[in-house]
């Protein structure tokens, strides 16, 4: 009976959406909780609650807490926590428009180089202060300059007779990704100082230690405008899944179509990357198991990998985090070593 229930639930051609959803809410909601309480210095759940329910203007909480557990809460897991459900519902989206885009399920957000030429200038801002002008934001706006440049180099070398060639697109992206990697390599090679190249690794790797409540805006907003758009957008990205002609015949501009999917997959990975390195594969893994879950449609699809990509980035920090605790991972290295065998029977399965 119960098997028969969760198949109700859980169906690629009609899914219980309003179920899988409230699921979903649930679920994130219990993550944000929870793992804001698990680090090298524990916090218990009811101890975070009552820490985050004493903001609330209308509340009246009794102090039950210390000091340094509400230091931690607060200032430190918390904005990190949402970060990571901001980073990972970005990552999850781009790895979607992505895949349509090119139509490939095999494609991964990273694919136009965006990743490589956003951590080529963060390093070089990074290392020898070439962005310091913008002082506090100086890295978000190096990685976002770097992400931008490469984005563009890419497009303009992927347009044929005034369109886009997808063909051209990857392989562009790919010949960018190579050039900004070696750019990269040499900036490390030079670096002044062994701190420096420290740091510079780590970030490269992917990490959110380092967030603060500042850098939450930002990326927020711009999930979620390209989260309105894209979802405006649903009839088409369906369409495009059939090839470009397909969808032309349908009525979509094809053209103005790439433009828009190029435009707010740059800017999700860009912002994205600005505030927490490169993290890879939670663009091909988290929509591979939305289509499992709710088949193909991008009504359902954007939403659900929206949620799964924040759950699974909030889950795998904490494993970042406690695997050789006090010291951090960076989280960009663990989401590779599940992402890797994934991609692989993804290749061998794919028919």
């Amino acid at each position: 009976m119960k098997r028969n229930y969760i198949q109700k639930i859980i169906n690629q051609d009609e899914p219980n959406m309003k179920i899988i959803t409230i699921l979903l809410l649930i679920i994130s909601t219990l993550s944000i909780l929870f793992s804001i309480g698990i680090g090298p210095v524990s916090v218990h759940p009811l101890t975070v609650i009552e820490i985050l329910f004493s903001k609330l203007p209308f509340l009246t909480i009794e102090n039950n807490w210390t000091q340094v557990e509400f230091n931690i809460v607060w200032g430190l897991r918390l904005p990190r926590v949402l970060l990571g459900m901001i980073v990972g519902a970005s990552l999850a989206i781009t790895g979607v428009v992505m895949q349509a885009l090119v139509r490939n399920h095999l494609a991964d957000p990273f694919i136009l180089g965006v990743s490589s030429g956003a951590s080529a200038t963060a390093t070089l801002g990074m290392l020898f202060g070439a962005f310091s002008i913008f002082g506090t934001y100086s890295l978000s706006i190096s990685a976002f300059i770097g992400a931008a440049v490469t984005i563009i180099l890419v497009y303009t070398l992927s347009r044929v007779n005034g369109r886009i060639n997808v063909t051209h697109l990857l392989l562009s992206g790919v010949a960018i990704a190579l050039m900004m990697d070696a750019l990269t390599r040499t900036i490390t090679l030079s670096a002044p100082n062994a701190l420096g190249l420290h740091n510079a690794t780590f970030w490269m790797s992917g990490s959110l230690a380092g967030a603060k409540w500042g850098y939450l805006t930002l990326p927020l907003i711009v999930a979620v405008i390209c989260m309105i758009v894209l979802m405006s957008q649903y009839r088409a990205l369906n369409a495009l899944l059939f090839g470009d002609e397909t969808a032309g015949t349908l009525g979509f501009n094809v053209g103005r179509l790439h433009k828009l999917l190029i435009l707010v997959a740059s800017l999700l990975a860009g912002v994205t990357i600005a505030v927490s390195g490169s993290i890879g594969f939670i663009g091909l893994m988290v929509p591979h198991i939305t289509r499992l879950l709710v088949g193909s449609d991008h009504k359902r699809v954007l939403p659900v990998s929206a949620l799964l990509g924040g759950i699974f980035v909030v889950w795998t920090d904490v494993a970042a985090r406690m695997v050789i605790a006090p010291e951090e991972l960076p989280i960009g290295i663990l989401t590779a070593l599940i992402g890797g065998p994934f991609f692989i029977w993804l290749l061998k399965t794919k028919k």
